[in-house]
């Protein structure tokens, strides 16, 4: 008897090990459980908020851009030029004069340093109907993107009215070919235009979203169909002109009155 009670006990003890044993696992694998669902249901909502910063992002990108069909005021269409001193009042018989430059190009800042006044009160003052075309394919021989960036800054400026001030403080500020701006310089451009406030505000929300980026692609695309594939070209009345024969506020003034009808 004393033999058996004491195998009874042991059996005893051993199932109650084991129940205890049973329950340690079954209350392990339940914290498990609640643990890896806790981590998914919290990766779902970073995945959920960093998808909803995306798409607004990305919303208000296309609100501003217009879905890359955004084009500076005054210009009729993805790839026509940039209607400059719109505000003037041109002259009867007054010629057109189509100006094609690259804001990287050293050529263009030598061209608007010796004509640049000129052609500003030319056209000003409605002597001439100025129409710039600002290409970017330096981007691609210089291995950046700053004069896609500085074109879509002038654009940008054009908003609030300020291209032809943000257009030569660009040139009066050239770095040296291939080092680009930086987006501190361009934004100081646009300060020294004189934009300021909730226009400065806009006008940065307009360069960080590119807004106008599709647009100087799009005049770099036309330009090339145009077969205007260097910088400066001038073509006046739609007659590829001569630098050399410009070369001089006389000379190119001169050109202007010929042209003008």
């Amino acid at each position: 008897m004393a033999k058996n009670s004491t195998k009874a006990k042991g059996k005893a003890a051993s199932n109650a090990r084991q129940a205890k044993i049973q329950a340690a696992q079954r209350s392990s694998g339940a914290g498990a459980n609640k643990i890896v669902v806790a981590t998914v249901v919290v990766v779902v909502a970073i995945i959920a908020v960093v998808g909803g910063v995306i798409w607004m992002e990305t919303s208000k990108k296309n609100q501003i851009t217009g879905g890359g069909n955004a084009v500076p005021p005054g210009v009729s269409e993805l790839g026509a030029g940039y209607p400059a001193f719109s505000d003037a009042t041109v002259v009867d018989g007054a010629p057109t004069v189509d100006l094609y430059e690259d804001f990287q190009c050293p050529a263009c800042k030598g061209f608007e340093d010796q004509l640049g006044p000129t052609i500003e009160d030319l056209a000003s003052s409605g002597r001439i109907e100025l129409v710039y075309h600002i290409k970017n394919f330096l981007d691609d021989n210089l291995g950046n993107t700053w004069s896609t960036k500085a074109g879509s800054a002038a654009f940008c400026a054009a908003d609030a009215g300020k291209f032809q001030e943000f257009h030569d403080q660009v040139y009066a500020n050239q770095p040296t070919e291939g080092d680009g701006f930086t987006d501190e310089q361009l934004r100081g451009f646009a300060e020294t235009s004189g934009i300021t406030g909730d226009a400065l505000t806009t006008w940065q929300e307009c360069y960080d979203a590119d807004k106008y980026a599709d647009y100087v692609n799009s005049v770099e695309e036309q330009s090339f169909q145009d077969e205007v594939t260097g910088t400066p070209t001038v073509m006046i009345d739609g007659e590829m002109t001569d630098l050399a024969s410009i070369g001089t506020p006389e000379l190119f003034t001169q050109a202007v009155e010929n042209a003008t009808k």
